[in-house]
This record gives C-alpha cells, sequence and structure tokens, in this order.
C-alpha cells in the first residue's frame, strides 16, 4: 500500500512539475548557487493585482500561452489579504462590473461563505492556475528588459524564494504592475500632475509636479464582548484632541464633495483617510512612507480606541497591514491620453473596449498631514468609457498596460484608479492581446483594423461596453419563441432603465424554448443568470472576524440542463450541469440536428425561480 501511495504522489508531483532528483549530497563542487530559467509564451503579463490577473486570464481562455510574473506570494494586489483594500467601481447597480471579476466573486461566495482575507487570496489563485496556457511565477520580480529594436525581446526576473534568474521571452508584453516596471523599454511616460491648461482640467487647481496622491495602510477591526485599552509602540505617533482641531466645511459646490479623516467612529471600519507619500516617490521612497503609514496607523487606533468618549468600546485591532496600497506612481503614454473632460463627458469613444463609473476623487499630496480636506470629489457621469488607445505604448510596438498605469492624466487617473475599473482594463488588455497574437499584428494594428471584433469578443465575455449592446447569435435570432422571451434576444445582459431584460424560470417546469421550422445544426450555448449586481456584499468585507455566511444569489440556478428536440419528437439532454454559481456559462457539446432547443432549470441557490439574462444558442 505505501509503495501505491508513493507512485500516485511522485506521479502527481511530476504533473505539476516537479522533478526528483536521484543525486547524492549537494556541495559546493556540483550545486550551482543561483538557477538560470529560460521560459517563453506569446504574452508575458509583470503584475498579478486584479488588472493583470484579468489580462493573463482573458488572453489565456482565447488560446493564447501565456506567463503571469507577480512579485508577491498572493495575487490580487491591493485587493489581497497583504493590502486589504475594498473594491470599488461604478455607484449604481445597473451599471456593475462583470466579466472575470464577477466570475471570481461569485466563486469567493461559494467557496468563501465567511469571506476570509486568506481564502479570497486562493479564489483568485484558482481563478489563474485553472487556466492551462498560464505559467504563474510569484515571488518573482522583473528587474530588467531585453530589447530587440524599438520592441520587447524579453524580460529579466528574480525569484527570491528560488534563488533563480528568469529569461522571460515573448511576442507581446503588458505592464499590469502599477508602478511601470517595463519603463526599462524606454516607454514614453509620465508621473505627477499636468498644468491645468494641458488638457483644459478646471477641477486640477494646481499642477506641473510629480506630485502624486499618497499610499494607504488599512487597519482591520472585530467586534468583540470585551474591552481592554490599547498599547502602541513607542515609535508609533501618539495623538489627542488638539490633532484634529479643525473646521470641516461641507462643499457648497453642486456635483463637488470634500473629504476629511473619519477619526470619530469605526462603524464603517474604512481607513481610507491613513494615507501618505504624495509629497514623496512613491516607488523610490517606498520604505520610509511605510514606516510613515506605520506610525500613524498605530497612533490612530491608540487614539480612537482609548478616547475617553468611548467611541470604539465593542471594538478591537485583529489586523494591521505592513505592505501600503498605492494610489498612483507612472503612467505610461499611449495614443490616447484620457483626462477629466473625456471622463465628465461620458468617454464616447469609438475604440471603447472598457468603463469607468467612479468619481474624480484627487487626493491631496499633504494626505494625513494637512489639517483641513485631504481629497476632493467631483461627480461624473453614471459610466464613462476607456478607449483602447490607452492601452498600449506610443513608442513601443509590443507594450500594452493596464491598472493604475494606463494613459491618462493625473485627473483622468483619479477616476479610473479603482479596482473594478482597473480589472475590466486588465481583460480588455488580454483580449486584444489574444486579437493582436491571433492576427500577428501590433496592438496599434489591432485598434486600426480588428477594433470592432475586439468589442464583439469583450462583449461575448460579459463585459458590457458602453452605448452599444452585444451582439446576439445568428440560430438565436432565426428561431421562434414564446412572446416572454423575447427579451433574451435584446443583447441587453442586466436589468437597464427600468426594465427586466431577463426571464424568471420555474424549476423543472419545460423552461426556455426555442423552435425552427427546419432542424439547424447546434453545438453550444452562452448563458447568462442574474448574479444580482444590487448585493455589495459580493466584495469583501471590511470588518475580518464574522460568522455570517454568505451564498451565491438566491435567484442563480444552481443547476440546469439543455435539451434538444431530435427528428423523431424526442427531447435529448445534450448538456447538463450538477452545478453552477457564475453568471456566465458558455457551453459546447457534440453537433446535433435539431428543430428545438430549451434551456431547463433545475434548482437554485434560493429554492424559487431562476432569473436568466441570455440564452443564445451556437
Amino acid at each position: 500500500m505505501k509503495i501505491i501511495h508513493r507512485i500516485v504522489t511522485i506521479a502527481l508531483m511530476l504533473s505539476l512539475g516537479f522533478q526528483a532528483s536521484a543525486q547524492g549530497m549537494l556541495t559546493e563542487k556540483n550545486s550551482p548557487v543561483i538557477k538560470d530559467v529560460t521560459l517563453e509564451a506569446d504574452f508575458v503579463v509583470a503584475g498579478g493585482g486584479l488588472a493583470g490577473v484579468c489580462a493573463a486570464v482573458s488572453a489565456a481562455r482565447h488560446g493564447v500561452s501565456v506567463i503571469l510574473v507577480q512579485d508577491r506570494p498572493v495575487l490580487g494586489g491591493n485587493a489581497s489579504s497583504e493590502m486589504r483594500m475594498g473594491i470599488v467601481g461604478v455607484l449604481k447597480d445597473q451599471y456593475q462590473e462583470a466579466g472575470i471579476l464577477e466570475e471570481m466573486q461569485l466563486r469567493n461566495f461559494y467557496y468563501n461563505p465567511l469571506q476570509r482575507y486568506t481564502l479570497w487570496d486562493d479564489v483568485i489563485y484558482t481563478t489563474v492556475i485553472s487556466e492551462p496556457n498560464i505559467k504563474l511565477l510569484l515571488n518573482t520580480t522583473v528587474e530588467d528588459v531585453v530589447m530587440d529594436g524599438e520592441s520587447i525581446a524579453a524580460v529579466k526576473a528574480w525569484n527570491i524564494n528560488a534563488y533563480t534568474r528568469y529569461l522571460i521571452k515573448g511576442r507581446l508584453f503588458a505592464d499590469c504592475t502599477g508602478d511601470g516596471i517595463l519603463r526599462l523599454s524606454g516607454a514614453k511616460f509620465r508621473r505627477g500632475r499636468e498644468f491645468p491648461e494641458e488638457f483644459g482640467e478646471n477641477c486640477l487647481h494646481e499642477g506641473g509636479d510629480s506630485h502624486t496622491m499618497g499610499n494607504s495602510l488599512l487597519l482591520q477591526l472585530r467586534k468583540t464582548d470585551e474591552d481592554h485599552p490599547f498599547i502602541a509602540p513607542d515609535w508609533a505617533y501618539h495623538f489627542t484632541d488638539a490633532d484634529f482641531d479643525y473646521e470641516v466645511p461641507k462643499s457648497t459646490i453642486p456635483g463637488v464633495k470634500f473629504n476629511y479623516k473619519r477619526i470619530y467612529s469605526p462603524k464603517d471600519n474604512n481607513f481610507w483617510w491613513i494615507e501618505f507619500g504624495g509629497l514623496y516617490d512613491t516607488i523610490f521612497d517606498a520604505p520610509d512612507i511605510q514606516f510613515e503609514l506605520k506610525r500613524i496607523a498605530y497612533g490612530i487606533w491608540e487614539y480612537m480606541k482609548n478616547h475617553p468618549d468611548g467611541r470604539c468600546k465593542g471594538y478591537e485591532l485583529d489586523w494591521i497591514g505592513s505592505l501600503p496600497g498605492k494610489r498612483e506612481s507612472t503612467r505610461f503614454i499611449g495614443p490616447h491620453i484620457l483626462n477629466q473632460n473625456d471622463v465628465q463627458s461620458g468617454g464616447h469613444f469609438e475604440d471603447v473596449v472598457a468603463y469607468g463609473g467612479w468619481s474624480l476623487d484627487d487626493h491631496d499630496p499633504e494626505a494625513f498631514h494637512k489639517k483641513g480636506r485631504i481629497s476632493v470629489e467631483y461627480k461624473c457621469p453614471d459610466y464613462f468609457g476607456i478607449p483602447f488607445d490607452c492601452l498600449y505604448s506610443v513608442n513601443v510596438p509590443n507594450l500594452m498596460f493596464a491598472g493604475r498605469d494606463i494613459s491618462c492624466t493625473h485627473m483622468g487617473l483619479s477616476a479610473t484608479r479603482v479596482m473594478a475599473t482597473t480589472a475590466l482594463l486588465g481583460q480588455a488588455c488580454g483580449t486584444g492581446a489574444a486579437v493582436a497574437l491571433t492576427k500577428g499584428v501590433t496592438p496599434a494594428q489591432v485598434r486600426a483594423q480588428y477594433i470592432g471584433e475586439l468589442q464583439d469578443m469583450l462583449e461575448d465575455d460579459d463585459c458590457m461596453l458602453p452605448y452599444r449592446w452585444r451582439k446576439v447569435s445568428p440560430l438565436t435570432l432565426s428561431a421562434n419563441t414564446a412572446p416572454a422571451n423575447e427579451a433574451l434576444r435584446n443583447g441587453i445582459d442586466r436589468q437597464w432603465d427600468g426594465a427586466d431584460n431577463g426571464v424568471w424560470v420555474d424549476c423543472g417546469d419545460t423552461g426556455i424554448e426555442y423552435t425552427w421550422k427546419k432542424p439547424v445544426t447546434v453545438s453550444g450555448a452562452r448563458l447568462i443568470f442574474d448574479s444580482m449586481f444590487k448585493v455589495r456584499g459580493k466584495r469583501m468585507r471590511k470588518l475580518e472576524a464574522t460568522t455570517e455566511r454568505v451564498s451565491p444569489p438566491w435567484m442563480m440556478p444552481k443547476s440546469y440542463r439543455i435539451e434538444a428536440k431530435l427528428k423523431k419528437g424526442e427531447w435529448k439532454t445534450v448538456y447538463e450541469c450538477p452545478l453552477n454559481y457564475v453568471r456566465l456559462s458558455k457551453i459546447s457539446f457534440d453537433p446535433i440536428q435539431a428543430d428545438a432547443v430549451r434551456l431547463v432549470v433545475t434548482e437554485t441557490w434560493g429554492g424559487g425561480k431562476g432569473h436568466v439574462f441570455a440564452f443564445d444558442i451556437l
């Protein structure tokens, strides 16, 4: 039995890339200290935050070989357990971001019902390693680039845990690091604030400097029945009421909101205002900024927890970050630089590939140490388009980017830097890369020749694009169906402006049926289920220790099947899903001749009716 177990273990290790060694003891005579490895892929993505993850996964799903290089032990960047920043984006329910981000959030509902951050890390990790076309390198830092003329030929990277130097060759590269390490290629970039007159940005009142928005270090609290004073380290700041004695006037300007430090209540547990570094270099001065944020964070909790008014009674410090989350550092230059006016006018671009919906949220570079308001929000449209021309370099032909280092102004960044938006940018970047690699062209040529194809692919992958709707499959449009099902053929895969755009289905009923006058060949389907955008609890809580469980939305089908009606009039099950927890499902089955196809929902997560937004026959 032990021999069988050993054989199975060795086979598993080999399948995961491990190589057993039969050699003897290693010494300085027969063993190198550092290992050199050369890897190659079609698409190399630097940075494993939400933008990099979505770029890598989207490219891989479209048949591209990908190497994803992440300098941390976990994926997720600012959203990971290391930093625990909240994922935010558009503010209204009907505009909520879908695509790969929504898929990961729904997977988190299923595997992580208590919403523990370490499990959320591994939900993101699972999304990546489940793709056979992706090779993931964690704890690996890009250190240099190798150029071939104006293009990047390879990147050099170092894995500090494995003492391994990598030479990673590729055809196309994406910088999703936020800091823009692939600027080593000579790619044009800018850092800091433009002069207001350069783009006519009237929300920017000063500029022409290297100042940025700062970094934040978060605290995470938990509720408790006990109450104890908190003792901060000696090196922390020790605040008093005098440190927060200043006026906090509200804005009197329509559409403008002033924000201040929130040292009065732990209720929302949102410590974004523990912010510092905007007057410094958020890259080169990162160690000093990190220490200053630690001093502030411990001092703030000591002040709040021990305050005589008892404002934090019933709360304890559960976690304090060590790695600050960045808002701003470097921005690459693409053919278009997104600016305040683009955002406020709604972003009507011919080459739109993503969208945002956050405010123009400009944080003062003095941040925490400023007495008075530390950020100003300027109202934006409910959503605004972002063009493909912001996602590739103007002077390095095979360099793309996504995340907070896209081509935009400081003010443009203030609205696009939030993570739900950067996830959409990552998916657009990765899908654009797949088009470029499949067609054998550069990103600029994708923009010139294949932008419509790219947009169709994004919409098919459940990425809504502003001011247009998804094209429904020809087979679906040619079918006959009940009037109640017509909403499934309008290409609007969500509730919109008061219209439901979906169909409610009784479990076990005959379901949603399409028929044709003559038999047609069917080989798959595309389904969009209602994932209840108005449930904001999909995104990780700010309070850690909790016993409140979450589950997938109640109206989402948990199991279903697809049946086809054959020539003899009999119904045959051509696909059956025993467990579903995602919004988008693309399924395929052996081609079959049928004159009718139907979707039968057998169970939902809440036990009632299921709600379906799209049922396309392929």
